[in-house]
Order: structure tokens, then C-alpha cells, then sequence
């Protein structure tokens, strides 16, 4: 990650989850999906990763049609396959299943060999006075860097 020069994040999912475990995967894309990405046509609005068939899919991510695409352009909210192993993908299943975790996407980027990459976090939502308490410390924290 440290060669990446487009990256995109997902700000509202620091703020409502609490992020636990984080881990990088390759994503199934059609050949107008990268280009829009390059373009910086990412939204992370309702998106989540689901875990059907032993396969891991994204879900509600939307990269907009590619300007200059023609009638060969893609879906914009398609579901969208992560490429992981089966024993990565197992482990975050149980997980999941009992403790009860969810599967956000907290950022995409794309590596130095031009690759896109989705950082996927296991995450559990914060109840409404954790959510403040991240405010109060959002906001000492900018007076502390003011001073």
C-alpha cells in the first residue's frame, strides 16, 4: 500500500462501526470499472460485503459509468466478487456467524502494479454515545493541533 497513488475511503465507517480486523482483497472488475475508479467515480453509500457459496461479494458499491465508455459499459451497483482464499473467507464466515460482525469495505485503492485492491474490515456498529464520544474527540484533537 505504500505505492498507491489513488486511494478512496469510506469516512462514514470510522465513524458508525467500531473496525476490528482489517484485511486487503483483490476485486472482479469489468474493463470500464477501472478506468472509473482512476477517474475517482467511487461512492461507498450502503456498501457491505456478503458471504454466499463459500464466495465473498461486495454489494451496494457504486463506481459510475465510465464517460467515454459505449454500449459495452458496466452496471454501477453490481455486485462485485473479492478474490480471497477459501480459508480466509471461512474464518471471517465464523466470525461473523457468531459473534456478530459485519463485512464493510473501509477503502480501495489501487497498488503499485495497477491492480484495485478493497480493504475489508469485520466491524461491529457503535451505539449512539460511542458516536459522540468520537466527536468529542475529533474535536479536542483539533484544538490540541490548533494550539
Amino acid at each position: 500500500m505504500a505505492g498507491s497513488q489513488t486511494k478512496y475511503k469510506n469516512k462514514k465507517a470510522y465513524f458508525q462501526y467500531e473496525l476490528h480486523e482489517v484485511l486487503v482483497a483483490g476485486i472482479q472488475l469489468k474493463g470500464t470499472e477501472i478506468k472509473s475508479i482512476r477517474d475517482g467515480k467511487v461512492s461507498f453509500t450502503d456498501a457491505y460485503c456478503q458471504i454466499s457459496n463459500g464466495e465473498m461479494w461486495v454489494k451496494g458499491l457504486h463506481i459510475a459509468e465510465y464517460v467515454l465508455g459505449t454500449c459495452n459499459n458496466h452496471e454501477p451497483k453490481r455486485d462485485r466478487k473479492l478474490l480471497l482464499n477459501k480459508r480466509e473467507i471461512r474464518q471471517w464466515l465464523r466470525k461473523v456467524n457468531e459473534k456478530g460482525f459485519t463485512i464493510i469495505p473501509v477503502s480501495l485503492f489501487i497498488d503499485e502494479n495497477g491492480k484495485a485492491k478493497l480493504e475489508i474490515a469485520l466491524a461491529r456498529g457503535k451505539k449512539q454515545f460511542d458516536k459522540r464520544e468520537s466527536i468529542k474527540k475529533k474535536d479536542i484533537q483539533r484544538d490540541l493541533d490548533r494550539s
